[in-house]
């Protein structure tokens, strides 16, 4: 039953967006198919393709040269190429177009020194796509790296034995084992590229979240933003499934017995400069750079940002993130025990339901959580109108319980991954002891099993703080009036062409994000 609610509570927003297709589309969905479609279509797959390329060749590239090789700095730009999570996507699109526009950074930089240097326009799909894979990056990184420190040693030394080069044994051996981590990561870098509102608004990209948004609010037809919504998720699914299907009787079993780990080479001469420098590309444009753009305009506006009102926000922002992050943690990890206890294959099945809303971008999730509320208010309003001759205002529309829902919604995967795979090490034999010795089930789960499962649970809050503070498209949509976030605040900023004070709300973002992602890898070291 606790199971089935829980289904229930998070699958909400989806059922919704099904129902309401029934209903058709609205009057300017002709108008949509007939002038906009093709552009949403051509341009989010165009930043699709894109993206994957690059994210691909940066992320496992610099993750096979921290791990195969010893060079200068190496120890640095391995937990330095991960920090680039920390900064929202859209945010480095801000600061890119800062440092190339023609009054930017770069520009006065070189008149500085009397040169003539062409301005660069970033502000079109190639750079948008360029921007987010700088950002994204990390996502295939972290994955491929977790492969390549746990491939065998023996593989690859049975290659060389065959008269294999270096590069030849990477491409043959060590990248085909790693395609299913890689591939995980090129999904969630999937996913992101189609949440993405704030950096294809500002650079004047029409993809399918952008098109949601015109639809709800400057058309004013949410039915045709619903179609929309069911056309992108189709989209992403359909993606996913191809990819699963072409490699559906491939297996990636490693059958080598030898629990010998890789060995790193140390690299001499103009060769370790050489790596050095090519992993220190993604490092430095993914995080460095754009840091240094946001504190530079920090400095010119500090003093009309920084006041009272700042404060209020930040403080708004981090509670929401905090809240939000335990109830979402505190829901997956019940919801894993609540499964694990329930003996029907049934309930697993529809489980994995719960686990698809990181999948569907905020947009399509805010919509799906507003239509459902906004009826049950009325309904609400009606009802203690009539019954008790009360007149009440929206209960949940609106409201901040609409926007923790929706983050809870959007963000459980997120928590039930961390928690499940801690909870995969512990096995069922501690649980079966206690259980023979006449202790009940919750008993055992808070007694026993709670504090083993320390690590995945700070893990999975970690990730959801951090993912929180980041979200742009779903809080947009569903925040209370008197209610800001830094996210939506740095975008506010933008949207109204004041870039250079949109540097500090950011700024406050990735340092929580950098010292949350930094405590992240510590745990996983330990």
């Amino acid at each position: 039953m606790y199971t089935l609610t829980i289904v229930l509570f998070i699958a909400l927003p989806i059922l919704t967006i099904v129902v309401k297709l029934f209903d058709g589309p609205g009057e300017m969905w002709d108008h949509v198919v007939t002038y906009l479609m093709a552009t949403y279509v051509t341009n989010s797959l165009f930043l699709i393709v894109g993206c994957t390329f690059l994210t691909f060749v940066l992320g496992v590239f610099s993750s096979w040269f921290v791990t195969r090789f010893h060079f200068p700095f190496r120890k640095i730009l391995e937990w330095l190429l991960i920090l680039p999570l920390a900064i929202p996507s859209y945010i480095t699109a801000y600061a890119y177009a800062g440092i190339f526009d023609h009054s930017g950074s770069l520009q006065i930089l070189f008149k500085t020194i009397h040169i003539q240097f062409p301005r660069i326009d970033v502000m079109n799909p190639v750079g948008l796509i360029v921007v987010l894979s700088l950002s994204l990056f990390p996502y295939v990184y972290v994955s491929a790296r977790a492969v390549f420190l746990h491939q065998s040693r023996t593989l690859m030394e049975t290659s060389v034995l065959l008269g294999a080069s270096e590069s030849r044994t990477f491409f043959r051996v060590v990248l085909p084992l790693a395609r299913p981590a890689i591939v995980g990561g090129l999904v969630l870098v999937l996913m992101e590229v189609l949440n993405d509102y704030g950096a294809a608004k500002y650079y004047g990209v029409s993809t399918f979240t952008t098109g949601i948004f015109r639809s709800w609010f400057a058309l004013e037809e949410p039915e045709t933003a619903i179609f929309l919504s069911a056309i992108l998720v189709t989209l992403i699914f359909g993606l996913i499934a191809i990819e699963k299907w072409q490699r559906r009787k491939i297996g990636y079993v490693d059958g080598v017995k030898s629990s010998k780990t890789i060995t790193r080479i140390t690299l001499k001469g103009f060769n370790k400069y050489l790596v050095c420098c090519l992993v220190s590309i993604p490092a430095f444009f993914g995080f460095v750079l754009p840091v240094m753009q946001l504190i530079y305009w920090a400095f010119l506006t500090f003093n009309s940002v920084f006041n009272t009102e700042f404060f209020g926000i930040a403080f708004q922002s981090l509670g929401i993130a905090l809240v939000t992050a335990l109830l979402t943690t505190t829901t997956a990890f019940f919801f894993i025990y609540f499964v694990k206890w329930n003996k029907l294959r049934s309930v697993r099945f529809i489980s994995k339901i719960t686990t698809i809303g990181y999948a569907i971008p905020g947009a399509v999730i805010a919509i799906g959580i507003m239509i459902p509320t906004l009826a049950l208010d009325k309904y609400l309003i009606v009802f203690f109108k009539s019954n008790f001759d009360i007149s009440i205002s929206l209960l949940i529309n609106g409201t901040i319980v609409a926007l923790v829902y929706a983050y809870i919604v959007r963000f459980l995967a997120v928590a039930y991954n961390p928690i499940e795979a801690s909870s995969l090490k512990i096995g069922n034999h501690l649980s079966e002891s206690s259980k023979l010795l006449g202790i009940t089930a919750f008993k055992t789960l808070l007694k026993i099993e709670l504090p083993l499962l320390k690590t995945g649970f700070l893990s999975a809050f970690i990730l959801v703080f951090v993912d929180v503070m980041k979200e742009l498209p779903l809080t947009l949509i569903l925040k209370p009036y008197k209610v800001q976030t830094l996210a939506v605040k740095a975008y506010e900023y933008a949207s109204d062409e004041l870039i250079a004070e949109s540097a500090l709300p950011s700024l406050f973002i990735i340092f929580a994000g950098v010292f949350f992602v930094l405590i992240l890898n510590r745990i996983i070291r330990k």
